[in-house]
């Protein structure tokens, strides 16, 4: 997948699961989901489901970081690169 086709996908989740639907439209692709706690512990989980369910990657463990999950456009780059490696015995 794109960043074009993903960050609009986790923009939204983001948007209708925690942010009551954001309706000052603060949120944009470099707000700080950890800085403003938009991303707790509860919310990283059902983020990374919704990454697995609805965007079809798992995050491996070892990314799972400050770094990777700080906005969405981190968030974007790091689901975007897991879907353009190719997985191994396909």
């Amino acid at each position: 997948m794109t960043l074009d086709e993903v960050t609009p996908r986790i923009t939204d989740f983001i948007r209708e699961s925690f942010l009551d639907g954001d309706p000052k439209g603060e949120l944009t692709e470099v707000t700080p989901l950890l800085e403003w706690e938009v991303l707790n512990s509860m919310n990283s989980a059902l983020l990374l489901n919704f990454l697995r369910e609805e965007l079809r990657v798992d995050v491996p463990l070892a990314s799972i970081n400050a770094a990777n999950f700080r906005d969405v456009a981190s968030i974007s780059k790091l689901v975007s690169g897991l879907t353009a490696v190719p997985t191994e015995g396909v």
